[in-house]
């Protein structure tokens, strides 16, 4: 049977509706201002560590997301550990709520395909990790400006705001993974418990089991720098599977304009160092240049993002729905 008119007909509907409960939500609110307070406690007391560099760093307001006091995480480890959450914490009943409420087949009995309803509830779920990070932008941004008393340059707002844009993609791939697997399981405890020990897996486990996998890969024998590079890369080709690893090579290479490859950090953590043909060591890159270095990692979260969605698209439509 041929369907009539578009497949995303009542698509903001659906939107709106999804977007109003997820705004109002207790459940949500209350991880929304847990990570809001976290990341304000932990800003303002690296702020006392920033106040000791000096004032001609170019680049000041952006060590508000990676600096921090003696014993308490940057800015971005919290991101990294706390987005994933509240992104699963709103996806994994996203579908199988309405199944279990039996609310699933009188939306689609209204003029509403499957695709606006599964694409409605995913932007919803998006739009509102949006605003949260946004809220949490300004007022990390704010707080820097109130308390340092440096406005920010041009090249620091910019790199700021593809930081933020990152933090997105990044809360998009695990919103994906939750609302696969609210369509896949019937139980929103189910799907709830298998996204966590995904995140748990990929984020604890896979960095320890990413260098024994890579072993076969790896040369016994580096007799020059160009091997050593290559068994490094290696080594990150293990570490991207997990969507942290992609996130925090992102955004070590946009915070830190100084950095020119995503192994220079690796190599700092050897005792090593990565000199360029033709650079000043510690000169600053525009950002441009940080772009096209952090460009392949950000691709493939984007694309984690679409593949993910497009399995539980195809997942869903192929479901049977009953009253």
């Amino acid at each position: 049977m041929r369907r009539e008119g578009s497949a995303f007909q009542g698509l903001g509907v659906v939107m709106l509706k999804e977007l109003s409960d997820n705004l109002t939500s207790g459940r949500m609110v209350v991880m929304e201002w847990l990570v809001v307070l976290i990341a304000i406690c932990v800003v303002y007391t690296g702020i006392q560590q920033i106040r000791e560099l000096s004032a001609e760093d170019p680049f000041l307001l952006l060590r508000l997301f990676t600096r921090s006091a003696e014993g308490v995480p940057n800015l971005v480890y919290v991101l990294s550990y706390f987005v994933p959450l509240v992104s699963i914490g709103l996806g994994f009943d996203l579908v199988n709520s309405e199944r279990n409420q039996r609310t699933l087949s009188r939306i689609l009995a209204q003029p509403i395909y499957r695709d606006a309803l599964l694409f409605g509830k995913f932007l919803a779920g998006l739009v509102t990790l949006s605003v949260m990070l946004l809220a949490l932008w300004l007022m990390v941004i704010g707080l820097g400006i109130l308390l340092l008393g440096i406005p920010p340059g041009a090249e620091e707002v910019a790199r700021a705001v593809v930081m933020l844009g990152v933090t997105i993609v990044y809360a998009g791939v695990w919103l994906a993974v939750a609302l696969l697997f609210s369509i896949v399981f019937r139980s929103a405890a189910t799907a709830a418990l298998v996204a966590l020990g995904l995140w748990l897996f990929l984020t604890f486990l896979w960095p320890m089991l990413a260098p024994y996998l890579a072993i076969p890969f790896i040369s016994d024998s580096i007799s020059s720098s160009s091997d050593l590079l290559s068994q490094l890369g290696i080594l990150q080709a293990f570490s991207r599977v997990s969507p942290g690893a992609l996130y925090a090579e992102i955004v070590g290479v946009l915070l830190d304009p100084a950095v020119r490859s995503t192994q220079q950090p690796l190599l700092a953590s050897l005792g090593l160092a990565l000199v360029q043909p033709g650079s000043i060591p510690g000169a600053p890159l525009p950002l441009m240049q940080s772009l096209l270095i952090v460009w392949p990692q950000t691709v493939s979260m984007i694309a984690g993002v679409i593949v993910l969605f497009v399995i539980g698209y195809v997942v869903f439509q192929r479901q049977e729905v009953r009253a």
